[in-house]
């Protein structure tokens, strides 16, 4: 018997397939909604749509007792409240409805000198991005508060998983593993916050199914894995059966790029999230998870950085 159905907006997204595959392994009826269905998952359903359209997400969602907003626009798309009208969609969709929200949150709110963030630590965004988010976030608390329907915020550090494109692994630090070398973000003995996706979309799936126990409007904090670049560096190199050498990321040719790309424009404005080391606390969290929640940090880059070391065998 199903626990419940569940909508994944925007399937195709990084969190949008693991939240999908774990409500499905949890025991939920789960229908994904997208322009396309381009990673078909077995047994979950897909509806065929566009975000920008208020009748397509309210016909995705008309039935479903928890909604995932897997939802993101380019990078280089958020501003000129492009970011804000599209999750107004998704609040317009889901009306009066009492249904539940589920909604990824990132670190983007927080001021590089915050070090260990808590969902109380106050949020002072540095950057526009930011403000952008801090702005989402206020919306759903309004909504929510206003009774409209539930929102459960899940934050989380930088994705990263096995078979992803689009993110850090693919376009920066495994990037000339071909070539013998991986990246460092930045000083190897700098902390950063990962989210190992497999592991969130459990973390989801596990928030979801205790939402009726849970207030009208709660954030969470997915302290995931945070560890150094360097950490980081040696268990890559752990995982290839050949010599890796590990090199500083050229941000200034990052920079120069970004004078014609814009998404790696903004990717460089964010350049202060890898300088500092922001950990993710929530011990509310980890207990809700239990105490065996997780896939060891050597495993999870294991997997993850398989397809770039296969490719470099070839």
């Amino acid at each position: 018997m199903s626990k419940g159905k569940v909508t994944v907006l925007g399937i195709n997204g990084h969190i949008g397939q693991h939240a999908a595959r774990a409500f499905h392994e949890a025991g939920f009826s789960v229908t994904g909604f997208g322009r396309s269905n381009r990673h078909p998952i077995a047994g979950v359903g897909f509806i065929e749509g566009d975000a920008a359209s208020l009748d397509d997400l309210k016909r995705a969602i008309a039935d479903a007792d928890i909604v995932v907003n897997g939802l993101n626009l380019p990078y280089d798309k958020w501003d000129k409240g492009r970011a804000e009208a599209l999750l107004a969609t998704v609040i317009a969709a889901m009306g009066d409805s009492g249904k539940t929200l589920l909604f990824p949150g990132n670190i983007y709110n927080y001021a590089a000198t915050d070090r260990r963030i808590t969902p109380a630590t106050p949020q002072r965004p540095q950057t526009p991005r930011g403000a952008i988010r801090v702005r989402q976030e206020e919306m759903l608390a309004a909504a929510s508060k206003a009774g409209k329907f539930q929102t459960l915020i899940i934050r989380a550090g930088d994705f990263y998983g096995p078979n992803t494109v689009g993110d850090w692994y693919d376009q920066a630090i495994m990037m000339d593993a071909g070539k013998g070398r991986i990246h460092s973000m930045a000083d190897l003995d700098v902390g950063h916050a990962w989210a190992y996706l497999p592991d969130l979309g459990r973390a989801f799936a596990l928030v979801g199914e205790q939402r009726k126990a849970l207030g009208r409007f709660e954030t969470f904090h997915f302290a995931g894995h945070y560890v150094t670049h360097g950490a980081l560096m040696a268990a890559i190199q752990a995982a290839s059966p050949a010599p890796l050498k590990v090199v500083p990321l050229p941000w200034i040719f990052l920079q120069a790029m970004g004078l014609a790309n814009g998404v790696m424009r903004e990717v460089v404005k964010m350049r202060y999230l890898w300088n500092n080391p922001m950990e993710l606390v929530d011990p509310r969290l980890d207990a809700l998870l239990g105490p065996d929640f997780g896939t060891p940090f050597e495993v999870a880059v294991a997997e993850t950085v398989k397809p770039f070391l296969k490719r470099k065998a070839a």
